[in-house]
């Protein structure tokens, strides 16, 4: 079962009467139950370019346009409102950023008429944004967030700060 968040710029959101969401997908997580060690492999072992630290409980690499997280999974699992032992989320996420509140609370109507099940309302985060997740019909977690530390350049990549 994958875990999916989304964190768009820009997402033209349709649905009946000619609606739809922009596909777009900007990073990809990957939950991580020995966080040290799994950072220490990318980071050390592979040596791919991240600030963060082993004390961290999340790291960002730039590949190129797409964005490669990994996660502590405990955060992941609390961050998505699901409980520690359940089957999701899975080992994974992806996710879509959108430049406003907004956009997320207009992504989640959308959601909801197209049949998403809400999992977590969107909310405040503790990290400074604002985000909520909502399930497929195969029960895949998807985030749709906003986050005020990334920026979009003309294409609407991410650019990390």
């Amino acid at each position: 079962m994958a875990v999916i968040a989304i964190s768009g710029s820009a997402a033209i959101l349709r649905h009946k009467n000619n609606e739809t969401m922009k596909p777009k997908i900007h990073i990809v997580t990957l939950g991580a139950s020995d966080f040290p060690k799994m950072l220490s492999f990318y980071k050390n072992s592979l040596g791919w370019s991240t600030k963060a630290k082993a004390t961290d409980k999340i790291a960002f690499f730039d590949l190129s346009g797409l964005v490669f997280a990994l996660c502590d999974m405990k955060v992941l699992k609390e961050d998505s409102k699901q409980p520690i032992n359940s089957v999701a989320p899975s080992h994974i996420t992806l996710a879509q950023n959108v430049s406003s509140e907004n956009e997320v609370d207009k992504a989640f109507v959308f959601i909801e008429k197209a049949g998403g099940k809400i999992v977590k309302v969107p909310q405040k985060t503790n990290w400074g944004g604002y985000s909520g997740y909502f399930a497929d019909p195969e029960g895949n977690l998807w985030e749709i967030a906003y986050n005020p530390y990334f920026k979009f350049d003309k294409d609407g990549n991410i650019v990390l700060p």
